[in-house]
């Protein structure tokens, strides 16, 4: 019986068909209406299945398991073996903002379009941001992290508007962006500029075989006091998002023919990383052995946008 149609009393969630009442917190059977007073059954020893969760910069984070939910019968749940990811925050006085879209791709293309560095000139062209025409050749540095990639610290792309902005607060050799990649679909950028920063987390989830929802949190303490801030900050994340939005709208009436698809380097070598850390992760829980990451150590990038 699905417990979400049951009555909930901010503690405890009731069963709508026998009235069996379960701790929302671990699942703990809390009473059996049926009971007796002379039946001493313990029914503090069943639980209802359930998922560790938890909250992070007002997302709800559910930990879901391979052998599916936890604790059914007898036996007690247990955590989730890392803590849910959350925006990396430099000082206590900051602000947040939120965007979520949908996107009409599979989950591998909508986590590739978050990597690849070389549609920005043309998909996200607007005059306060960036053209075609500035398009110039960029060596970044990556290396391997657990579970994923990082870019390492470098100056902002100075072809950008933003990074133009962040020069009027700080000196530019103070300007530095961290990017990284984490499985199974996690992205954070970290920007920060002398005693200034702005952090965004980025996930992509999965729907459907070819919809897929990407959700972006982002935290800054620069203009923190201008009251319009967030509001703008969300209508540039929308701006970029729906330009990505139909974009792959195009891709996936391409995709419809099963094209052949190319990844070349130096560009693409990001997206070849996500399908390989896949794979070796894939592997590693068939065989139980140490995931192989197939970074062997720090790599240096090219290319133009």
């Amino acid at each position: 019986m699905p417990l979400n149609s049951g009555k909930f009393d901010g503690e405890n969630l009731e069963c709508p068909y026998h009235g069996w009442q379960f701790d929302v917190h671990n699942g703990q059977c809390q009473l059996i209406p049926s009971l007796t007073t002379d039946q001493t059954m313990k029914v503090d020893r069943i639980y209802a299945g359930s998922y560790p969760c938890e909250e992070q910069d007002q997302f709800i984070w559910v930990y879901i398991s391979d052998l599916g939910p936890q604790g059914a019968g007898f036996t007690k749940p247990s955590g989730a073996p890392d803590p849910a990811p959350q925006i990396e925050k430099f000082s206590d006085k900051y602000k947040l903002a939120y965007l979520q879209a949908e996107m009409p791709v599979s989950i591998d293309h909508g986590i590739i379009g978050l990597m690849d560095p070389a549609h920005g000139p043309f998909v996200h062209q607007a005059w306060w941001w960036r053209s075609r025409h500035s398009i110039h050749e960029k060596q970044k540095n990556f290396e391997p992290i657990p579970h994923g990639f990082r870019m390492a610290a470098h100056t902002p792309s100075s072809n950008s508007a933003p990074y133009k902005l962040l020069r009027l607060y700080a000196d530019a050799d103070s300007i530095s962006t961290t990017i990284d990649f984490v499985l199974p679909n996690v992205r954070t950028e970290t920007i920060r500029a002398g005693k200034y920063w702005f952090s965004s987390l980025t996930t992509v989830t999965p729907i459907a075989r070819n919809q897929c929802r990407i959700d972006v949190v982002a935290a800054w303490n620069l203009f923190r006091w201008v009251p319009f801030v967030p509001d703008l900050l969300k209508c540039v994340f929308g701006k970029f998002v729906e330009q990505d939005r139909r974009t792959m709208e195009m891709q996936a009436e391409g995709l419809k023919h099963d094209p052949h698809l190319m990844l070349i380097d130096d560009a693409d070598r990001p997206a070849k990383w996500y399908f390989q850390l896949k794979a070796a992760y894939l592997e590693s829980k068939r065989t139980g052995r140490e995931m192989k990451h197939p970074m062997n150590g720090p790599v240096t990038l090219r290319w133009r946008s």
